[in-house]
């Protein structure tokens, strides 16, 4: 994160700090997040902090780190958390109770698509033959994190594998860690691979590239393999990250994305609600400064992707500002 990235942060801190008196009385909230390595939780601390600083709001929210998405939905339904950021995929098995979430949880709303969340499945690069996933059958019993267990990165990894028909429990030594672990352990040589998505430029992934370069590879997804993943649930879309997105990279990567999207229960007032969405797209600028991942948020996108039905707070606002609302969103 770049130096002046941090002076926002902390003068948005700064400025929360002396509204403490004023915070103190408003009803307080908790966002959970992802790991800290990853993207989620950056701007997940960055959202709570303009919360919590706006004169505006009667409310504060606590952004809180976590295995990302699977926990966030068990922290939603027992009411641990109010708010959430979870992969699109996730919410959609949410709330049919399908995939690896058995019950149904009537209980989540939507507020928001956000930013795009990138794939990267990253593979040492004497193991690259065609460049893209096919090249996960190269593994061959060596070490490969998927993600934390019970992770969001770990479901979705699985999810792709599946959907690719990679047997990942023959091919992998399976090994589990967060975003930052796993790129240590990447350089230190102590897994082949690792499975990082997340809104790029992420951390753990610049983090590798400076240290290994041309040693690590972040696999292409083929055209036919993107058809494939999107058999049963059509949300990913190709996506390039261009040369200099990270140290060292030189060549176009052609990836694929799926939105990550803001979740609230629905026993939040419709009033914190329709605040919290207008703070979010009013300080648009803001989040941009910190994290260049939320630069690809545009308000006419922000029910893309968007799966559960929207909050009534969110729904006021989004209809305010002139957006046609697709049906499904609409209880």
């Amino acid at each position: 994160m770049t130096s002046s990235r941090l002076l926002i942060i902390f003068a948005l801190a700064f400025i929360a700090q002396s509204c403490s008196d004023q915070s103190n009385q408003r009803n307080s909230y908790v966002l959970t997040t992802g790991s800290t390595g990853g993207t989620f939780y950056p701007v997940g601390v960055a959202l709570s902090t303009l919360v919590t600083s706006a004169e505006s709001a009667d409310f504060s929210i606590t952004a809180i780190s976590s295995a990302g998405s699977m926990e966030n939905i068990k922290l939603l339904r027992d009411d641990q958390a109010q708010f959430a950021l979870v992969l699109s995929i996730f919410a959609a098995w949410a709330w049919d109770g399908i995939g690896p979430i058995k019950n149904p949880q009537p209980h989540i709303r939507s507020i928001s698509a956000m930013w795009p969340n990138v794939e990267h499945f990253v593979i040492s690069s004497d193991l690259v033959s065609t460049g893209t996933l096919t090249d996960l059958n190269n593994v061959n019993g060596g070490r490969y994190v998927l993600g934390m267990r019970n992770s969001g990165a770990e479901h979705t990894g699985i999810y792709i594998l599946e959907s690719l028909k990679i047997n990942y429990l023959e091919k992998f030594s399976l090994a589990y860690m967060g975003y930052g672990a796993s790129a240590g352990a990447l350089q230190d040589g102590n897994i082949v691979g690792m499975n990082v998505p997340a809104g790029a430029p992420v951390t753990a992934i610049t983090q590798a590239y400076a240290q290994l370069g041309e040693e690590m590879t972040v696999l292409d997804f083929s055209e036919q393999e993107l058809e494939a993943v999107n058999q049963r649930f059509p949300l990913w879309s190709s996506y390039e990250m261009p040369p200099g997105t990270y140290p060292y990279q030189e060549k176009t990567i052609k990836t694929a994305s799926s939105p990550n999207v803001l979740i609230v229960r629905e026993d939040v007032s419709e009033e914190v609600v329709y605040n919290l969405t207008k703070l979010l797209w009013d300080n648009l600028a803001t989040l941009q400064e910190i994290h260049s991942a939320t630069k690809e948020m545009v308000l006419q996108r922000a029910l893309t992707g968007v799966t559960v039905p929207l909050h009534p707070g969110a729904l006021r606002y989004y209809t305010e500002q002139g957006l046609t609302i697709p049906s499904h969103l609409i209880e």
